[in-house]
């Protein structure tokens, strides 16, 4: 009862511009696993408003890595817009590259987070170091139209909602299951597609 009233206090909270950021993060889910060009101008008014939110707020790594991801959501627009011409279809990576993706990513997770546990006052930093890396990684595999970017999301926001648990940012908890069960939508879709374009060229033989 304690977590429904609070997240329901937290939502009563919340600013116009957080319920349009909101929504429009929710559209951006939404037409990126229809593979909607239109997921990336979604995506950056909604990080627009939460990069100029956060640094309102003094939350200035949050506020940079929302601005990061309005740069990949320009990024993101231009790959697709072309790859539309040039047909660019979801694409699976092997173990092996993945396997030194996370690897390398993991490093540099670890790195940040010794940082920010040794020379700031951060809660969770290495945790916080994880999803924030990663976050950061799996934009770029959205852009590409990577298919496992999907089972990344999945951890991804798993961890984090963990991390919104234990300070206890009940409507971000909420959104972020809402986000967990969207990316397993998200992968089951994009599966499915990559596996009807794979089966494509063999039907032709």
């Amino acid at each position: 009862m304690d977590f429904l009233t609070q997240t329901l206090s937290g939502f009563t909270a919340m600013s116009h511009w957080e319920y349009i950021a909101v929504g429009l993060s929710m559209a951006y889910l939404l037409l990126a696993i229809k593979e909607s060009l239109w997921c990336w101008p979604a995506a950056f008014f909604s990080t627009l408003i939460y990069t100029i939110m956060y640094w309102n707020g003094a939350l200035l790594m949050e506020s940079l890595l929302n601005f990061y991801y309005m740069y990949m959501a320009v990024f993101g627009w231009v790959v697709w817009r072309k790859g539309k011409a040039a047909n660019l279809n979801i694409t699976s990576w092997s173990i092996n590259r993945h396997a030194v993706l996370i690897s390398l990513t993991t490093v540099a997770a670890i790195v940040i987070g010794y940082v920010m546990q040794n020379y700031t006052h951060a809660d969770f930093a290495y945790l916080d170091s994880f999803t924030t890396c990663f976050a950061v990684v799996t934009t770029y595999l959205v852009a590409k139209k990577v298919l496992e970017n999907w089972l990344y999301w999945i951890v991804i926001d798993a961890a984090s909602m963990y991390l919104y648990y234990e300070k206890g940012y009940y409507p971000t908890l909420a959104l972020f299951i809402f986000y967990t069960i969207m990316a397993a939508w998200g992968f089951k879709t994009w599966y499915e597609e990559y596996e009807q374009s794979q089966a494509k060229p063999l039907a032709q033989l």
